[in-house]
């Protein structure tokens, strides 16, 4: 059964919560009557839905509006700041999932927001605050760090197929030989169903496994390598141009 988890926003427009896990760690399915906001300052969230995954890096974050059941799996030390806010505190908050970029400012607002009264006085630093945390809300950008689940049986088996052996060389032909069809109607219905061609959905599984593995202090040779790259640099550039910097920079060596 999956549970529900409700908050009160009678005297404040979110609430902020800090949690660390453990690496292992594991929230079975839930939701809450408000949207939710997990920020991640160090280790990997994985963040499961009906409609996809989400893999959510060191520094940024993912949305989950009200009422979206989702389970969440963790990798390496994460710590966590999250907000609870509710739905009704801004019109054009976000009204799908999805992981987010977190602005220097508003990081900085999360963090002075966990020692705020939960009451205050109109005027004050603290609705200041909460006001300023509710328009840089509004303007988060959505990251490509999400894999969309196919609905049809055969696409799904492929789905699972890739995103357990990601290091395999996933051309379109070789996809359409384990499921009996044609390259031409697998790219058309796996567009359908995605929203993404096979070859960018291939890319960002390649990707999450990445920050997975990174995150449990593995190598980025071997990385690199079980994930299909031909050399480090290979994969260091992809890295780089998703994330902005390369993976030693984004996990340095312990």
């Amino acid at each position: 059964m999956t549970a529900r988890v409700d908050f009160s926003f009678a005297t404040r427009p979110l609430i902020p919560y800090a949690h660390d896990y453990q690496h292992g760690d594991h929230e079975p399915w839930h939701y809450h009557n408000c949207a939710q906001l997990i920020h991640t300052l160090s280790g990997v969230v994985r963040v499961e839905t009906v409609q996809g995954n989400w893999v959510v890096p060191p520094g940024r974050g993912v949305w989950v509006p009200a009422g979206i059941e989702h389970a969440l799996h963790i990798t390496g030390s994460v710590a966590a700041r999250t907000l609870f806010i509710d739905p009704l505190a801004r019109a054009d908050l976000p009204a799908s999932c999805q992981v987010v970029q977190v602005s220097p400012l508003l990081r900085e607002l999360i963090i002075s927001a966990l020692a705020l009264p939960e009451s205050y006085a109109p005027n004050t630093r603290a609705e200041r605050i909460y006001e300023l945390m509710l328009d840089e809300m509004r303007m988060i950008a959505e990251l490509p760090f999400h894999l969309p689940q196919p609905q049809s049986a055969g696409l799904a088996q492929l789905c699972q197929q890739v995103c357990e052996w990601p290091g395999e060389r996933w051309t379109l032909e070789l996809a359409a030989q384990r499921i009996n069809v044609s390259s031409r109607t697998l790219a058309r219905h796996f567009q359908r169903e995605t929203g993404l061609q096979f070859s960018d959905w291939v890319r960002r599984a390649r990707l999450m496994a990445a920050l997975t593995r990174l995150a449990q202090g593995e190598t980025v040779l071997r990385v690199a390598l079980d994930l299909g790259y031909d050399s480090h640099s290979a994969f260091s550039a992809m890295f780089r141009r998703i994330l902005g910097v390369a993976p030693s920079d984004y996990f340095p060596a312990k």
